[in-house]
């Protein structure tokens, strides 16, 4: 897996990381290099369920209108079940990236495959854990790449936001 430079930050909330989106959209970055994960919850009342045929993904679930609002903005989706996590939704290309890195076999002691993918493209350990700490606390990631120019856009855009941290991790 190629090495990225990527930006990272971390949200309380859905509301927190939609605000952080439209702040890089309105930045002009671009979308095509952004990614959200965060976690849904299942309960016995609420179905939950997730289908994608072609460009068209349909997810339910209980942020299911927040999730289903990025569909058409972020490309690329995927949803897992991580052990030590839960439900995770991903939107953006790190959902390729965990892919990639679970057919490349990419196995990083203690990581998820969440983990595992960003680890693969350059992420730190160190950081990997402190981002999927931050899953298991019920928190939102965005995530930015491109070139050290973009990331550094991606972060400047992001300081205009509520994140409780963001990071620069460059190559």
């Amino acid at each position: 897996m190629e090495k990225q430079n990527v930006t990272v930050a971390i949200y309380n909330s859905h509301q927190e990381a939609e605000a952080a989106i439209k702040e890089l959209q309105k930045s002009g970055f671009d979308m095509g290099k952004l990614s959200i994960v965060g976690k849904d919850y299942h309960t016995e009342e609420q179905v939950l369920g997730y289908y994608n045929t072609g460009d068209r993904v349909k997810y339910w679930g209980k942020l299911g209108a927040f999730w289903g609002g990025f569909v058409g903005l972020l490309f690329g989706s995927a949803f897992f079940v991580l052990p030590g996590i839960g439900h995770v939704m991903i939107l953006g290309p790190v959902a390729g990236w965990i892919l990639g890195a679970l057919e490349n076999a990419v196995v990083v002691g203690g990581l998820s495959a969440l983990g595992a993918g960003l680890f693969s493209i350059g992420i730190p350990k160190d950081s990997v854990v402190k981002y999927e700490t931050a899953l298991k606390a019920d928190k939102f990631l965005v995530i930015a790449h491109g070139s050290k120019e973009e990331a550094e856009k991606a972060r400047t855009a992001l300081d205009k936001t509520s994140e409780n941290e963001c990071i620069v991790h460059q190559q």
